[in-house]
Formats: C-alpha cells, structure tokens, sequence
C-alpha cells in the first residue's frame, strides 16, 4: 500500500491530531491509515524529538520524506534553520500551523515572507484540526503519485538504521525503502562491508509481507549475513547484474565516494563562507558522514570524505551539508560528482 512520510518540526500534541503514535524514541513516529477506493493508503509521520539539540535524526526524517510540517510557536534561529533544512531538502509541499505557546502575538505575514525568503512559499497555512491536516496530506500523496510509483520502480536503496539478532529469526535490518522494491528470497548486498544476505522475510508495519516499497520502513530477517557486516549507515542494494549470454549490464543502484567535487547552492540565511581545511557532514540517504574541504573554486568544493558516501547513479536525492558549529548550521543543497 501506499506510504507517504512526512518530516515534522512539531509538538506531540499535534502530531496525536493528526496520527497514532507508534514508535516512540529518539525519532518519534505516527501512522495513519485510510482506506479509498484504491485501497488503503497511509500517512507516516516522522518527528525528530530532540531537535534542535540533535541535527542528524532532523536531517535523517528529511531525507526519508516528501512532504513536512512546521509548528510554528516563535519566530526565532531554530525556525530559521528548520526552514532552510526543509529547503535544501528539496521538500517543497507542507504545511504550517502557527500557534503560540504562551498566547504571545505571532505576526503571520512576517511568517509567511520567511517561508518565502527560504524558498517554501508553495507551502500552505492551516489551522491544527487533525481532519484538515490529513485531508491535506491525502491530498499531497495524489500530487506525487506518480512520483512515489517511479520511486518503486528504482533501483533498491535501503539504508539501515538498526540492527540486531532475534531468538528463532536472526539477524534483522530495519531501515526505510529509500527507493525499489525488495521481495521475500532477494539476495542483497550490504555495503560498504561488500557482504551478502538473502531476504529470508519482510515486516512492514508488524505485518509480514511479500514485498516492500519506496516509502516503507521495513524490517528485514536476513539469512546467510553476518551482524559485523552492518552497522548503522550500512546500505543494502541488490547485485550488480552481469550477464554475457544478453548482453545485460546493470550497476550496483550507488556509487561510492571518497573525494567528491561538491556544487553548493547555499542556504538563504547562511552568512558564513566555507573555507579549505573546514570539517562539515553530508546527509544523504539517511547517511551523515564526516568530510573535510581540501579545496574552493567559486562555489565547487573539493571534499575528502572520512568514511564512505554512497551517492545514487539515478536520480540521486540532494546532499545536505551542514558544518556543526555554524549558525545555522545548513550550509545548503549540494550535487555531488565522484573524484575517487
């Protein structure tokens, strides 16, 4: 069935409107689910708990999303950040929901000329009623139906974020379907270790299942894999195909970087200018990796990565780059092309 997940920068207050909660940890999720005439179709919800303290699970549910949500309740730097965050994602359908904690004025205009200032002034106002807000939602997920359909026609991307053994299974990878499909008995590759695996089962949702897609968080029981083959950052992809006999050739779906020509489009608050030598983190595919600039050229930056980056070959997601000690610390939206 259908997924669309969904970024929030919000209260659990709001999200409760909109969805039930499900998994409740550093990253909290939400689901709802609907049936139409095409058959069920859900809303997932993912929101970063520790945000702003914490970057990367912020920058993680961007990556993993298509649509967002802000709460705004001040006009201050973290709004400022999440916006361009959401920008440089490249998530231009939302929806925003202004309400002040403290009952304190909140000047709407002034609100609506920063999501225009950081490039979201597509995204749309409404008030916190739970049945508009989903109506809404379902109504994004028509917008991009044949997006998310060509996403499950892509070449399967899967990074993992956990991992761990399970008495009478073994060892199981959770992580979101980035992009493909991958079915019950597909032999996978899990990178950057080269290691292999078959998919002995699926779980979606605590639902066993014959198959997952793009937008599906899935639970995968692996068998002929070994646990220091994964890590959290690994990826699973399935084989490179080469086959004489038809003359077929097909990559594995992800290249592997580790010196990148980056084009940078800077976020539209950031003040500071990347320099040689300064540290910043690409996140890709719910990957966040260390990188150190060895070079600038007008807005190419030469980056070494200190651990590998996995880049898509088609159709690669925008790269975030953020520098951790930056106010704010989104730097901008970038396109890699692989040195080495």
């Amino acid at each position: 069935m259908p997924v669309l997940n969904i970024a929030m920068f919000g209260s659990d207050e709001l999200a409760k409107e909109i969805a039930k909660p499900t998994d409740q940890r550093d990253v909290h999720t939400y689901v709802h689910k609907e049936n139409g005439p095409e058959g069920a179709r859900i809303l997932s919800l993912i929101r970063p708990a520790k945000y702003p303290e914490r970057l990367r699970p912020f920058l993680n549910a961007l990556s993993a999303a298509r649509v967002g949500i802000i709460e705004v309740t001040a006009i201050d730097a973290t709004l400022g950040e999440a916006l361009v965050a959401f920008a440089s994602s490249k998530i231009f359908r939302g929806i925003a929901i202004i309400k002040s904690l403290d009952g304190s004025w909140i000047d709407e205009d002034q609100v609506k000329m920063l999501f225009k200032q950081a490039g979201l002034e597509k995204w749309v106002f409404a008030t916190e009623d739970g049945i508009e807000l989903r109506t809404q939602l379902y109504g994004f997920m028509d917008e991009i139906k044949q997006e998310l359909s060509d996403a499950s026609a892509s070449p399967l991307v899967i990074p993992i974020d956990q991992h761990f053994n399970v008495k009478g299974i073994g060892l199981v990878a959770i992580g979101y379907v980035q992009s493909g499909t991958v079915n019950v008995h597909d032999e996978l590759i899990l990178l950057p270790a080269n290691g292999t695996g078959n998919a002995k089962s699926l779980q979606v949702m605590d639902d066993d299942v014959s198959s997952a897609t793009a937008g599906d968080r899935v639970g995968l029981a692996l068998r002929n894999a070994k646990e220091d083959h994964l890590s959290s950052g690994s990826i699973l992809v399935h084989p490179a195909v080469e086959d004489k006999k038809t003359n077929t050739s097909v990559p594995l779906a992800v290249e592997l970087h580790k010196r990148s020509n980056v084009e940078l489009e800077v976020s539209p608050f950031q003040k500071r200018i990347l320099a040689e030598g300064d540290v910043v983190h690409a996140s890709v595919d719910l990957q966040f990796v260390v990188g150190r600039i060895q070079s600038v050229s007008a807005s190419t930056l030469e980056i070494e990565w200190e651990s590998p980056l996995f880049i898509r070959r088609d159709n690669p997601e925008p790269t975030v780059l953020s520098q951790l000690d930056s106010k704010p610390r989104i730097m901008g939206s970038a396109n890699l092309s692989k040195i080495e």
